[in-house]
């Protein structure tokens, strides 16, 4: 299915017809608050951010657009609710795409004004519907909030969009339900052509989010639905980019970057292991240039063997490991020097 989308370009990043799925967080910084809104989107790009959203609440917010975009190397969509005007500034500063949602910035008139700047810039317009927002009258007709009515709630959106002559659209249609948002990305799949931006929202916190998450984009992604995602999670958003990577990898639809593996450990285990398997991914993050699998195994029982399957692997003894390269055993290293001992090996990788 996503290969028949539309082309869309954010910035100098390009979605639909096929191209790689990109990775998408938002900033919580106050955006007028340029100097720490910057540090958030470099570290966001260092993780592998490729399109980053931040709000325009404000005059000041849209107005910190321009010096934003000045030290930053990502496209950046500007969030608006309500106020058409708002979009304009945002745009006027240099906003590469804009989110709103044409059913709560003002009517028709707004709307072809925000259409119309649109055009003049070269920006496109996400349609933003989540269930939480849902109209009375689509609550009513489908006897609650279903994934039927946000699809015709959305749908609705960008036919606005298309009798002002705007067709440069991406859509989005969330939920917190799971299995409503599924099924809702099944059904407008079929309806439209237009890009999706894929996400859970409201998802929650680290762990619940990243289930929910991890769930529910595995469920769209894996049937070709989906153009952009976000792992919508309470806190740091640099979490959100470091999972979206993992779940495009695990489903094979993101190359590069070290994927680590470890077992659960046992009474059988002699080292830190938890600590060890948790220093390993955070070197890995520095290898983003490699494409290979490191295991992180605790005991000399199944460990050997396990990681003979990666190309570089631990297997713990007591108070030592085994280093272990692409199957063959290179020699016993004392605990306190793993680490090292893989730095090493991922510093002459080749």
């Amino acid at each position: 299915m996503r290969e028949r989308t539309r082309v869309v370009s954010i910035g100098d990043r390009v979605i639909g017809g096929g191209n790689p799925i990109l990775i998408q967080s938002m900033t919580n910084t106050k955006t007028e608050d340029v100097k720490a809104t910057v540090e958030q989107i470099l570290k966001l790009e260092k993780a592998g951010c490729d399109i980053v959203r931040s709000t325009a609440n404000n005059e000041d917010a849209a107005r910190a657009f321009a010096k934003i975009k000045k030290q930053i190397h990502i496209p950046i969509v500007a969030d608006i609710h309500f106020d058409y005007r708002l979009a304009i500034m945002a745009m006027e500063n240099g906003a590469d795409k804009i989110r709103i949602n044409p059913g709560n910035i003002g009517g028709p008139d707004k709307i072809r004004e925000v259409v119309e700047a649109a055009k003049t810039y070269g920006v496109p317009i996400r349609v933003g519907v989540n269930s939480g927002s849902l109209e009375k009258e689509l609550v009513e007709k489908y006897k609650g909030v279903t994934a039927e009515g946000i699809v015709e709630s959305a749908l609705d959106k960008v036919h606005m969009l298309e009798e002002q002559g705007f067709e440069d659209i991406v859509i989005s249609i969330k939920s917190s339900d799971v299995l409503m948002c599924v099924k809702a990305h099944e059904l407008i799949a079929q309806k439209t052509s237009y890009p999706l931006h894929v996400g859970i929202t409201e998802a929650g916190t680290l762990m619940r989010g990243n289930i929910k998450s991890a769930i529910g984009l595995g469920l769209i992604l894996h049937q070709g639905i989906g153009d952009t995602i976000r792992v919508s999670l309470t806190g740091d958003p640099v979490n959100e980019v470091v999972s979206a990577k993992l779940i495009l990898k695990t489903l094979g639809l993101r190359k590069g970057g070290i994927e680590v593996v470890s077992c659960p450990t046992c009474g059988r285990t002699s080292i830190d292991l938890i600590g060890l398997a948790n220093q390993v991914e955070n070197l890995a993050a520095d290898y983003e240039n490699l494409d290979i699998k490191i295991a992180v195994m605790g005991c000399v029982v199944n460990g050997p063997g396990e990681a003979k399957e990666a190309d570089l692997g631990i297997a713990g003894g007591k108070g030592e490991g085994l280093l272990i390269k692409k199957g063959e055993i290179i020699r016993k290293v004392p605990e306190n020097e793993l680490l090292s001992a893989l730095e090493t090996e991922l510093q002459n990788w080749g």
